[in-house]
């Protein structure tokens, strides 16, 4: 079981199997491209029709967490003299594909629903292609989460 939200999104990620290494909050130093970067609780706030009474101690909390899944190519190799492209296309959109609607077994907190936003594209940097899929989760926020230890 993954303890977070971006460890539980990691491990559905490696399950299907893309040839892609998947990080949280950051690739390794030096890691070659391509990779995924999951970043967590972008954006959280409370799910309002979701929650229970806020009077009961034993209420349910529901929350919506904004994650983002970074994918990094590289955007051409030179060959022989000969540049060609590096970048796998459609692997953004198969990426978004799979998120969208899966039920991310993994996380420890119950999952209620998993939609892809939108995929931002930026421009090449440093030969490097950037797509950025923004992903709603929504989820049950558990005690163990805000009780100290």
């Amino acid at each position: 079981m993954a303890a977070t939200t971006s460890g539980a999104v990691k491990a559905y990620l490696e399950g299907l199997a893309f040839g892609v290494p998947v990080f949280r909050d950051g690739p390794r130093p030096g890691q070659a491209e391509p990779y995924i970067v999951v970043t967590e609780a972008v954006s959280t706030g409370l799910d309002g029709p979701g929650n229970g009474d806020f009077g009961a101690p034993d209420a349910e909390i529901n929350i919506i967490e904004t994650v983002t899944v970074d994918l990094i190519q590289r955007a051409r190799i030179k060959i022989g003299g000969i540049t060609r492209n590096a970048e796998r296309y459609g692997l953004a959109e198969a990426i978004a594909h799979a998120l969208h609607g899966c039920r991310l077994t993994a996380h420890t907190a119950p999952v209620h629903a998993v939609r892809v936003q939108d995929i931002d594209r930026f421009p090449i940097s440093d030969n490097r292609t950037r797509s950025s899929i923004t992903v709603i989760i929504r989820r049950q926020l558990l005690a163990t989460e805000v009780t100290p230890a």
